[in-house]
C-alpha cells in the first residue's frame, strides 16, 4: 500500500510539472509593457522588457504580433499590426536551456478620437412602409434592396424615384432576410440566425447558389470593396469573405480610441470606409476598411421625426436602418424599418 501511494504521489508531482507548475518554463518568464496597461493605441511605441523569475540566462527574445515580427529599438517596440482589437502579443524566449514563447493579451485601439458628422437633406422620395429594410445598394442607377421578418423577407429591385418595386423575390417563411451586397453580377444576401447566405443573378434574381456562414456568429451587414466581401454578424467583428469561395479569411474588430464596439449593422463601402448602420441607434459609424478604426459617426438624429408613425410602430424597432452610394451623384441614400421615406442627403463634417 505505502508502494502504491508512493508511485501515485510522484506521477502527479510529474503531471503537474509537465501541466505548466512552477518549474514549467513558460512560468519562468513573462511580458511586461510600459505603465502595466493592457490598453495601447494603433501605432503606439512602448517600453518591453522580459520578467525573469528565475534569473535565467537569457539569450535572445523575439516579439511578434499577429504573426509579424517586432522591431526592437532601445528596449522599445511600435504596435502597428493592420487591423485592431483584441490581441496577443507573444515572445519567444530564448534561454540557456532551451526556448520557450510566453504571450500577453492587449487591446490595440484607434489613434484618435471619431470625428463627428451631420446630414443635409437634398431630396425625399418614397419608401414602401412595409419593407423592414436590411441592405440597400446601388447598381447602374437601380436600387437593390433586402427586406427581412420571416414570411416578409425579400430581394427587390427598387425605382428609387417612385419607391415602386420593379421585381421581388420573396424568401422562404424559414428565413429572416438580411445585408446584401452586389459583385460581378451577382447578389450576395444573408440570413439573420439560419447561418445561409444566397446568391442570387443580378439580372433575373434568380437564386443561383446558397453558401454556409463559418465562425461568424449571424448574418447581418454586407458589403464589398471590389475584391472580398465585408459581413457584420453581431459582434464587434468584421468578417473578411472570399468573393469566390464564400469562405471567411479573418476579420477585423471596430473600436473607438476608447474601447471595442459592437454595433455595426448595414453596411456601406465607400473610397476604402465602411460605413456602417449604428444598430438601434440614428447614427451611422465610418469606418477604416482595413485597420477597424472608427474615425467618424455621423448624426441622423431627427431624421425619423420626419416619416410617418403608423399605428404598429414601434421606436426600437422601426429605427434607421440601410445606407447606400450613388456614385455618379456622390450622395448618399438612407431610410429605416418600415419607413414610408428615403433621403437623398450629403455628409458635412460638424
Amino acid at each position: 500500500m505505502n508502494i502504491f501511494r508512493f508511485f501515485s504521489s510522484s506521477f502527479l508531482l510529474l503531471l503537474f510539472m509537465a501541466c505548466g507548475g512552477e518549474k514549467s518554463p513558460a512560468s519562468m518568464f513573462e511580458i511586461e509593457l510600459e505603465g502595466s496597461g493592457k490598453k495601447f493605441q494603433q501605432n503606439q511605441t512602448v517600453g518591453i522588457s522580459i520578467k525573469n523569475k528565475k534569473n535565467m540566462e537569457i539569450k535572445e527574445v523575439t516579439y511578434t504580433l499577429d504573426g509579424k515580427t517586432l522591431d526592437l529599438k532601445d528596449g522599445k517596440v511600435t504596435l502597428n499590426p493592420q487591423t485592431l482589437g483584441d490581441k496577443t502579443l507573444n515572445a519567444t524566449v530564448n534561454y540557456e536551456d532551451g526556448s520557450v514563447e510566453v504571450s500577453k493579451n492587449i487591446q490595440l485601439l484607434a489613434p484618435s478620437a471619431p470625428s463627428i458628422y451631420t446630414y443635409k437633406i437634398i431630396n425625399e422620395y418614397p419608401h414602401d412602409p412595409k419593407a423592414y429594410t436590411q441592405g440597400l445598394e446601388f447598381h447602374n442607377d437601380t436600387l437593390y434592396e433586402s427586406t427581412g421578418k420571416k414570411g416578409r423577407s425579400s430581394l427587390r429591385k427598387v425605382d428609387w424615384k417612385t419607391g415602386e418595386r420593379i421585381q421581388t423575390v420573396d424568401l422562404e417563411a424559414t428565413y429572416f432576410g438580411e445585408g446584401i451586397t452586389i459583385l460581378n453580377n451577382k447578389i450576395y444576401m444573408l440570413t439573420w440566425r439560419s447561418g445561409t447566405g444566397f446568391v442570387y443573378d443580378l439580372q433575373t434574381l434568380e437564386r443561383l447558389d446558397s453558401f454556409k456562414f463559418g465562425q461568424s456568429k449571424e448574418g447581418w451587414g454586407l458589403t464589398n470593396d471590389g475584391k472580398k466581401l465585408f459581413k457584420s454578424d453581431g459582434t464587434e467583428k468584421i468578417w473578411f469573405l472570399n468573393s469566390e469561395t464564400l469562405v471567411e479569411e479573418g476579420y477585423m474588430e471596430t473600436v473607438t480610441n476608447k474601447s471595442i464596439n459592437k454595433s455595426a449593422n448595414e453596411l456601406e463601402y465607400v473610397d476604402g470606409k465602411i460605413y456602417a448602420n449604428v444598430y438601434q441607434k440614428p447614427s451611422v459609424m465610418i469606418i477604416d476598411a482595413k485597420s477597424g478604426a472608427i474615425e467618424g459617426v455621423i448624426n441622423f438624429g431627427g431624421l425619423s421625426n420626419k416619416v410617418t408613425h403608423h399605428d404598429t410602430w414601434n421606436e426600437m424597432d422601426n429605427v434607421l436602418n440601410g445606407i447606400a452610394y450613388h456614385p455618379e451623384r456622390k450622395t448618399f441614400f438612407v431610410t429605416g424599418k418600415e419607413w414610408d421615406k428615403m433621403f437623398e442627403v450629403s455628409i458635412e463634417k460638424k
